[in-house]
């Protein structure tokens, strides 16, 4: 035996290590935080075992690196842990009887928010409420609906408070909606969100960190050991801090700052001044990324080249002028940050590589990697091409496409339905891309994601089949090249000594696992830094 031992055996069926070349291990071996050895033989790693050594011996299990989601919103699902869980509702009236329940146990004039992770089509009536309905469920609270976040609907206290007018001007890259007779109807998008979303208040950090360990738990009880979270204010991040703090994280987060709502390098410069104090943390747990920003829409703005099916008089919406964007993804890469942009559409592919060109170009040796494309959805072979050539990783999403695809026929069609997160183009034309969920828009799960995108089935069935991947691509999108985007790679991503002990075990070989089975699939034991955070955290 060694003279401390190890902290941790494990005695597998397999040990995927990821590492290039290597077959698989049967044992390994954990001390503090890190790997220290692998072994062939499921014994041979035996000699590390003392009386402290926890010993899990399962010989028909699977090992595997844990998962990044390189694209989520963990905030997003913390605060889902406390609000109106809308996302139960099948029809209007069960959605407001939702929000009438929790309006009778909340004081008079308090707001009232709702969980995001809901598409409008998934109830009998196919559309959103409106502010006329909401007003049913109680007219004596402020309430807030969000659906993913690009969308809110909030009834007539929260227009009233937030000083929305038939006369309000609406804002660049925002809409403020209207109903067929031209009234408010409660429903806001993009840059318009801000004007009632500043007014909500902020939770009780004790209710905070209590929803972000509901929240990561339940993550890591899929398989995921990191979250590359792309839209956390400083007041989040401050949520994040306490939560880290008290212990209440089950998975690593790597925040991106948002500069969403954003229109001027003025802001973001005020931005950048908040994020000084988080520059040089050097927690493993948690982390500072970057800046995020976006640039056109979601579901029903995305910027396209071509009109969109519901409607040839629209082709969605920038929410940044170019040369503005432009001029503050310099100023934060000038401080030494990160940049991911939201892009969507085609047409914001094709001028946010426009943009980011014109960044690379003044600013010559940017570290490899500092400007990153979130989503790239409707990206055709050219614009590919362009990302390769200019060093631009993306990030993609599967189980967004497979959650909406409904939506998003009834604005685009099925044809460019079809071309979304083309995994097999990005990947035969070398680039470097990473997979997420965009939770809460798309369900976030280890092996949801990579069924997903072997498969590319969705709610209303397969789309695109010739840009599906094979299940060792997919997995790689998920741990090598996710911690290469993380700037991780040598701690993360693949199971070799020395590197960080982020893993899974699985009861089944996923590799092996038909259809639905690995759609549904989740590990029994997530371990990350070498401890066990589910199933014991989710308990």
């Amino acid at each position: 035996m060694t003279d401390h031992g190890a902290d941790l055996v494990i005695r597998a069926g397999a040990v995927h290590t990821l590492v290039p070349g290597q077959a698989p291990q049967r044992a390994l071996a954990v001390r503090g935080d890190r790997i220290t050895a692998l072994s062939p033989d499921p014994n041979g790693l035996d000699h590390w075992v003392g009386a402290r050594t926890t010993v899990h011996d399962l010989p028909g299990a699977t090992v595997l690196p844990a998962f990044d989601d390189t694209h989520t919103h963990l905030i997003f699902a913390a605060h889902g842990m406390h609000d109106v869980p809308v996302h139960r509702a099948r029809t209007i009236p069960e959605l407001l009887d939702l929000i009438r329940q929790r309006a009778r146990t909340t004081p008079e004039g308090e707001w009232i928010r709702t969980t995001t992770n809901w598409q409008e089509l998934n109830l009998v009536e196919r559309r959103m409420p409106t502010a006329v309905e909401l007003d049913r469920a109680t007219d004596r609270h402020p309430v807030l609906v969000k659906r993913g976040g690009h969308n809110d609907v909030v009834n007539t206290y929260a227009l009233r408070l937030a000083g929305i007018t038939g006369d309000t001007p609406v804002p660049p890259g925002g809409v403020i909606g209207r109903d067929a007779d031209g009234r408010l109807d409660g429903r806001l998008i993009d840059n318009a969100l801000p004007l009632v979303e500043r007014l909500f208040p902020a939770p009780d950090l004790a209710q905070r960190i209590d929803g972000l360990r509901l929240a990561s738990s339940r993550y890591a009880a899929t398989g995921i050991g990191t979250v590359r979270d792309c839209a956390v204010t400083p007041d989040d991040y401050a949520a994040l801090l306490a939560a880290r703090e008290a212990g209440a994280l089950s998975t690593r987060v790597r925040a991106l700052i948002s500069a969403l709502g954003m229109t001027s390098a003025a802001q973001v410069g005020e931005l950048l001044d908040v994020m000084e104090d988080w520059r040089y943390g050097s927690d493993p747990w948690l982390r500072v990324w970057g800046v995020k920003f976006g640039f056109d829409g979601g579901l029903e703005a995305g910027a396209t080249e071509e009109p969109y099916a519901c409607d040839h008089g629209f082709s969605g919406t920038l929410t940044w002028e170019p040369d503005t964007l432009a001029e503050a993804v310099e100023a934060v890469v000038r401080r030494g940050w990160r940049v991911g942009t939201h892009a969507y559409g085609d047409r914001a592919v094709r001028i946010l590589l426009d943009v980011y060109e014109r960044v690379l170009d003044r600013n010559s040796g940017l570290p490899a990697g500092t400007l990153v494309m979130e989503h790239g959805g409707l990206a055709g072979h050219e614009q590919r091409a362009r990302a390769v050539a200019l060093g631009i990783p993306v990030t993609i999403q599967q189980p967004l496409l497979h959650d909406t695809a409904e939506v998003e026929e009834g604005y685009w069609g099925p044809e460019r339905v079809a071309r979304l997160f083309p995994a097999r183009g990005w990947l035969d034309q070398g680039a470097q891309v990473s997979a997420g969920s965009d939770f809460p828009v798309g369900q976030f799960g280890a092996m949801r994601s990579v069924w997903g995108m072997t498969t590319r089935q969705t709610v209303i069935g397969v789309k695109g089949p010739e840009h599906a991947i094979t299940y060792d691509e997919a997995l790689t999108l998920h741990t090598t090249h996710a911690a290469r985007l993380c700037g991780e790679e040598n701690l993360r991503g693949t199971l070799a000594p020395g590197r960080l002990a982020d893993l899974t075990v699985w009861d089944q070989d996923p590799a092996r696992c038909p259809g639905d089975t690995l759609r549904d699939l989740s590990p029994t034991h997530t371990f990350v830094g070498g401890l066990l955070v589910s199933p014991a955290a989710a308990q």
